[in-house]
């Protein structure tokens, strides 16, 4: 392991400052739309938070039951929110599910103020692919979120259009994995520009990666529209993981100059390993040369 890694490895692991934002200090969300992937872990107790601060959540996923158990279970446990919950069938497996879910979404919402981008999967078992074919840990960790996203932009940008500058964010999933397990630059290429399939925790490290180029991408893109687009690194128990999410959310340090910004535990900021900067930094590298191709093969779904 590189020098830097290790370094970004304890500082996201050791001697953490205390979360400076949690359900103790959060504003009335109030009036605030959400939109959290992932109902069980961090995306369960992000979304208890919001909940409990009388925010409107839709708790996205693929699995209705467990999705409405989820929901159950933080009404039953916060009886006294003035906020409203409620399922939105997603997989992000599945491309074609995607523009059904924005779809149900925007007949419900003509707001959206912050997208967590929370869901994802690590380390399925070998030659594990999505329903289109791609390496799954690939497809549902950067292709799904990414057409979410773009299907979800025009409604983001209107709401921060009559939003405080800096309030409307998109935030995405992050890991160590970005540190210890991608490979040089972050994402490995094939000659027609996709990403190579080179085992599964090396895939997982490239959607980590991948990522972390999309939040990059997206900000230069979208910042002059108005919204905040972050990745956010978060580590077990679940909670506390939610305290990141939350801060890349909702925290009023995440301002306009922030955009793009790498968020490590439990609302810090900070960058990743050298040469995924240097990835990032370049017009032509491969934070650039991703997001082509993740709008390339999602443009049928879009």
């Amino acid at each position: 392991m590189r020098y830097s890694s290790l370094r970004n490895v304890c500082d996201q692991s050791f001697r953490i400052p205390p979360p400076c934002l949690t359900e103790q200090n959060l504003d009335d969300q109030k009036g605030k739309v959400f939109i959290v992937t992932g109902y069980v872990g961090c995306g369960f107790e992000l979304a208890k938070i919001l909940y409990q601060r009388n925010g409107t959540i839709y708790l996205a996923g693929r699995n209705e039951e467990k999705g409405l158990k989820s929901i159950k279970t933080i009404q039953e446990k916060i009886p006294e929110s003035k906020g409203h919950i409620e399922f939105l069938k997603v997989d992000l497996a599945d491309l074609a599910s995607i523009k059904p879910a924005v779809d149900s979404f925007l007949s419900k919402s003509d707001t959206l103020h912050c997208l967590t981008n929370n869901a994802g999967v690590m380390n399925p078992p070998n030659g594990s692919k999505t329903v289109q074919g791609y390496e799954l840990q690939m497809g549902t960790n950067c292709l799904g979120p990414y057409l979410f996203t773009k299907l979800l932009l025009p409604v983001l940008e209107r709401t921060a259009a009559s939003s405080p500058s800096g309030s409307v964010r998109v935030t995405w999933a992050g890991s160590l994995a970005t540190e210890v397990m991608a490979p040089e630059g972050g994402i490995e290429f094939d000659a027609q520009g996709a990403p190579k399939v080179l085992g599964r925790s090396a895939d997982y490290g490239q959607s980590k990666v991948g990522n972390v180029f999309l939040a990059h991408e997206l900000a230069k893109r979208a910042g002059e529209d108005g919204i905040v687009s972050v990745e956010k690194i978060f580590l077990h128990p679940a909670r506390y993981g939610a305290y990141t999410e939350l801060f890349a959310g909702c925290s009023p340090k995440v301002t306009p100059d922030k955009n793009g910004s790498y968020i490590i535990p439990w609302g810090r900021f900070s960058d990743p390993r050298p040469d995924v900067q240097e990835n990032l930094r370049n017009e032509d590298g491969g934070s650039a040369k991703f997001w082509k191709w993740c709008d390339k093969e999602t443009s049928k779904w879009a």
